[in-house]
């Protein structure tokens, strides 16, 4: 299906970043999840080619391109693999902070670094007794002189290991009223006073994805590493969480598609009772359903995808996709392993690790849950 926002200079765009994963990811895919890690190397290679942060000006880097392009690269990398997610984080998540409310030294200081791959970024908001509710975070700033000094822990923070730049939300007035208004972000530096990283968390899937601990104990922090306003935090993460969930319905979109078209590749080919497993009724039936799920699926992403590019608020819609294909994504998942018979468990098909991949996208970046909240208070209930 042809994206309707995206030109031939996208699809030209799409088949140069492709090569060059051919290159330089996909036959190093299964060392790096092995390793549980994924290099820098490949980064500043992303770097080198502009692949990260092309929305940015020029003088920061980039190549001050339309949000197609970003479409382009986290679908072409969620076909090779979902613990490259780090990647989407970095380029359309964390560096956007920077660019929408940093100040021009501070984006002087960072951006064209977040271009080369010199500077990975990764954002803590997750602690170990708060995930969706960010208004209760614990993690406290409190400014001391030219100096923060920030107490606290986060936890699941993607990019945790490797990470130079982390934008963390801490409260700067723990006894603001209402508790959202005490909510700031600052930017931590890799080699900031107090700041460490706890373990390398063991996750079901994901696993060349680093995700980590992150311990601050009064951690100094410049206080011109303050992004935006004090007390204004919340405020900034509400306005960017839209794109970040729609980054998770890309990916899981994308997922569904890629599963879809090797368990059709598989039973084609796996035959039982004398034919093709294709010809029994009953994968007809799942496939002519999965096949629906992800047509329906694509065509409402597009459509959401489109209006964001046009900088349209589509937060209940972004909310609604979020889950839905998240969930389709997981069944899709789940449905394809079956098919695909004992084979579909072990480790030597695609198939057995996109079934520990997928699940967690219907939890991070706001569980679906939360998802559902929000679309019932935007419809008035």
């Amino acid at each position: 299906m042809k994206h309707p926002y995206l030109t031939d200079e996208h699809e030209m765009f799409r088949k140069s970043l492709r090569k060059f994963l051919e290159k330089e990811a996909y036959p190093y895919y299964e060392k790096w999840e092995e390793e549980r890690m994924i290099p820098r190397s490949f980064w500043k290679k992303m770097g080198e080619q502009g692949y990260l942060c092309p929305d940015l000006d020029e003088e920061y880097g980039g190549s001050n391109v339309d949000w197609g392009y970003a479409v382009v690269i986290n679908e072409e990398l969620e076909r090779v693999g979902s613990s490259l997610v780090g990647v989407g984080l970095h380029n359309d998540i964390v560096v956007p902070y920077i660019n929408s409310y940093g100040t021009a030294e501070q984006k002087k200081r960072w951006l064209p670094r977040c271009t080369t791959g010199e500077m990975i970024t990764a954002i803590a908001m997750t602690e170990p007794g708060t995930g969706s509710d960010l208004a209760n975070i614990q993690t406290t700033a409190i400014l001391d002189g030219d100096h923060y000094i920030l107490n606290g822990q986060k936890t699941f923070i993607t990019n945790g290991i490797q990470s130079d730049l982390v934008l963390v939300a801490c409260k700067t007035n723990p006894k603001a009223v209402p508790k959202h208004k005490g909510v700031s972000l600052l930017v931590v530096e890799r080699d900031a006073p107090g700041f460490s990283r706890g373990r390398k968390l063991n996750k079901v899937g994901l696993h060349s994805q680093d995700t980590a601990e992150l311990i601050f104990e009064d951690c100094l922090v410049p206080k011109e590493n303050l992004i935006g306003e004090e007390g204004k935090g919340f405020l900034y993460l509400m306005e960017k969480l839209q794109q970040e969930r729609l980054l998770v319905a890309i990916a899981a979109q994308t997922a569904a598609e890629v599963m879809f078209k090797q368990t059709m590749e598989y039973v084609k080919t796996r035959e039982a009772f004398g034919r093709p497993v294709a010809q029994f009724q009953n994968t007809q039936f799942k496939l002519a359903e999965m096949a629906t799920d992800i047509e329906m699926g694509r065509a409402f992403l597009d459509q959401l995808i489109a209006e964001h590019i046009e900088g349209r608020d589509v937060v209940t819609k972004v909310s609604m996709a979020k889950w839905k294909l998240t969930d389709t994504a997981k069944r899709i998942a789940a449905e394809c392993m079956q098919l695909h018979g004992g084979y579909g468990y072990m480790e030597e098909y695609e198939i057995a690790r996109r079934f520990r991949d997928i699940p967690v996208a219907s939890i991070y970046a706001g569980t679906n849950e939360i998802m559902k909240t929000i679309i019932a208070k935007n419809l008035g209930l």
